[in-house]
């Protein structure tokens, strides 16, 4: 195995963990009440928040449901399926 296969390899398994993040917050966020949820949501947002950010600020919700972190996920999909391609 050569440095750049590893590399490549690393990089599509550090995104489909930060994929996995992604969905725990998202589900999270239907827990909001529960103080349970708001322990993992507090770990997880300063983590997750930025890459969400990026696609809110562009992707209006609609009729107060946010599409954007469906938008991230696939994108990271993309770009993780690209990489394992290599």
């Amino acid at each position: 195995m050569n440095a750049a296969s590893l590399i490549t390899e690393s990089l599509a398994n550090f995104l489909q963990i930060y994929m996995i993040l992604l969905f725990v917050r998202i589900l999270l966020s239907w827990f909001q009440t529960a103080e349970w949820a708001n322990q993992i949501m507090s770990f997880l947002s300063p983590i997750t928040d930025p890459y969400l950010n990026i696609f809110r600020s562009f992707i209006p919700s609609l009729g107060g449901i946010d599409i954007s972190p469906i938008l991230a996920i696939f994108l990271l999909q993309f770009v993780a399926n690209l990489l394992a391609g290599f």
